[in-house]
């Protein structure tokens, strides 16, 4: 470490609200969804419940993570209405939003950002092999689909997160293809502010039946994603799927610098409890590592939002 700056670690002080567990998807190692019509939709009323209590958290971003529900079902615009409802209600409570809903059309996400701060979707794995295994019931898992997304992304000047999930049955020569990919996409638009490396990790509700990604390779991962990805891209790891305190140092040596969205409960992964802001400055700090809160908009991209939005970031930006 050579200076202040690069020993910093950056996370969101974040808190998830899911409009619906319902999705089309049928991802064999999936722990989040339910089947279309078995869950009932978060109510606006329910929401600001939510988010009044919150107010005293020191909750920044309010990461909205939705099921997917099918381009052309008659519930698709209702849905997305949802979403839209719940971003703009987040922001009018003093919250940053972050929507991460599946593949969305071009005007869909036009609209949202004009209500979210940033945006994501994980590329999980370009290779179409997966269609095969995991992905063959996922009809939005198409790589070219969620390729699309990055760009236009980029093209609306939507400051995005993407990622990879490790350990779904690719290859490692696909990590490589994928990241590529990421930093191809990126050094046109220059949008992207994070890719995730997220291992799979083994839950109670899945149908794959396979181990979970070993941690020890991680490192080695970062390590050559650094060399692949533009230096102006974070490298995200979720500490809660890194379960050995020598691990997640040793995927921070390696280039890791943001540990994602601290909340208290990991929707995706419920199986894993998010390590809390505290136990994780224990584990940084002795070994002269710098634990920092962050906005869901990188400072760079505050220009590419709308004045409202920018105006909400600043009060935060001014508070920290």
């Amino acid at each position: 470490m050579t200076d202040a700056n690069s020993a910093i670690v950056t996370y969101s002080p974040a808190y998830t609200i899911v409009p619906t567990y319902e999705c089309f998807n049928r991802c064999t190692y999936c722990n989040f969804r339910t089947n279309p019509g078995e869950s009932s939709w978060l109510t606006l009323s329910a929401a600001e419940e939510i988010l009044k209590q919150l107010k005293n958290e020191k909750v920044c971003e309010i990461l909205i993570l939705s099921g997917e529900v099918h381009p052309n079902s008659p519930q698709r615009q209702a849905w997305f209405q949802r979403i839209y409802d719940l971003c703009a209600l987040a922001l009018t409570m003093g919250f940053l939003p972050h929507t991460n809903a599946g593949p969305l059309s071009f005007a869909e996400m036009q609209q949202l950002k004009n209500v979210n701060v940033s945006m994501g979707l994980m590329l999980e794995q370009l290779t179409p092999e997966l269609l095969k295994t995991v992905h063959r019931y996922a009809p939005s898992k198409v790589p070219e689909l969620r390729l699309q997304q990055l760009k236009w992304a980029g093209e609306l000047q939507i400051p995005f997160t993407t990622g990879l999930l490790l350990g779904i049955g690719e290859t490692a020569d696909d990590w490589w293809t994928t990241l590529e990919a990421i930093s191809k996409i990126h050094q046109r638009h220059h949008h992207i502010q994070e890719v995730i490396l997220q291992p799979h990790s083994p839950g109670n509700q899945q149908t794959f039946d396979a181990l979970g990604f070993v941690p020890h390779q991680l490192p080695a991962v970062i390590t050559k994603a650094r060399q692949i990805l533009p230096p102006e891209i974070t490298i995200q790891i979720p500490p809660n799927l890194v379960k050995d305190e020598q691990w997640l140092l040793g995927c921070i040596e390696a280039g890791a610098r943001d540990l994602g969205g601290i909340s208290p409960k990991d929707e995706v992964n419920p199986d894993y409890p998010h390590i809390q802001e505290q136990e994780l400055r224990d584990i940084l700090q002795p070994v002269g590592w710098e634990l920092v809160p962050r906005l869901p908009v990188y400072p760079q991209f505050d220009s590419w939002l709308s004045e409202e939005l920018q105006t909400a970031v600043s009060l935060w930006r001014n508070s920290s």
